[in-house]
């Protein structure tokens, strides 16, 4: 689903709190974003204060409150621009550019939600905006450590499985070595998923294999958000290309070239 009309905001930081070592969750006053947006949605920001970094950085809809006029987000620490928004205050303002992209298809009874890492941050939105509806999560982490969001997703999912690559908490190994186990033992009409590139891969050919339709959400770099400059520009399975921006960031999976 996308929202075709981009909205402009000076969003007033209401919360910046530490989730992790490296990961923090914004909440910005945002009430006509917030309006707008559904689940697989991104925005584009910055801080208004400084003109270092020029560009907006992209950052997915981790959840939003249209009652309350809020969203969140989730980022992790990885590069200039990601650790200046790390470090402001409460009462400062983002300029924020949103809601952007092609949002997941939510015609679904029963989902399952995978994500690896800071890809999880989507699926949160997802699974507070389906609430009540049944809704399973697997979340993978490298270490017991990074599954902090077993406790998000507590909230809102009727059963969270989590997997990590060391085996300190849950399955051993990535959440695509766990999904199969999972299918196993549930009934799911819909896979949605968001993580690195190669671990969605597996996910969709696990789900295909089970004859479970998949939706992922891609993460490439960007630069402007609305598909002008086409520094995001993937290949597609019918031989063409694709903006993440513009055309997503989610697509169902086999509209996707894996190669």
């Amino acid at each position: 689903m996308e929202n075709k009309k981009k909205i402009i905001e000076q969003a007033p930081v209401l919360e910046n709190s530490l989730l992790a070592s490296g990961v923090f969750r914004l909440v910005a006053k945002a009430p006509k974003i917030a309006a707008q947006c559904v689940p697989g949605q991104f925005v584009m920001l910055r801080l208004t204060r400084l003109a270092d970094p020029l560009l907006r950085r992209p950052l997915s809809i981790a959840g939003a409150d249209a009652q309350a006029g809020t969203i969140t987000l989730i980022c992790r620490v990885v590069g200039h621009g990601s650790e200046l928004l790390s470090l402001v205050k409460t009462g400062e303002m983002l300029d924020i550019m949103g809601p952007l992209g092609r949002g997941f298809a939510m015609d679904f009874a029963r989902p399952l939600l995978v994500g690896g890492g800071i890809g999880l941050a989507p699926l949160l939105f997802v699974a507070g905006h389906c609430c009540p509806k049944p809704v399973e999560v697997l979340a993978g982490g490298r270490t017991c450590d990074e599954l902090f969001w077993a406790d998000l997703f507590r909230e809102t999912c009727s059963a969270v499985h989590v997997s990590t690559d060391d085996g300190s908490l849950g399955i051993c190994g990535t959440c695509a070595d766990a999904l199969p186990e999972v299918l196993k033992n549930g009934d799911y009409d819909m896979i949605l998923t968001c993580g690195p590139r190669p671990m969605m891969r597996r996910v969709a050919e696990e789900a295909a294999r089970f004859g479970i339709r998949t939706q992922i959400s891609m993460e490439e770099h960007m630069a402007c958000g609305l598909g002008a400059c086409r520094s995001c520009t993937c290949l597609a399975s019918d031989g063409g290309a694709r903006q993440v921006c513009k055309d997503g960031p989610v697509f169902w999976a086999e509209e996707v070239d894996w190669t």
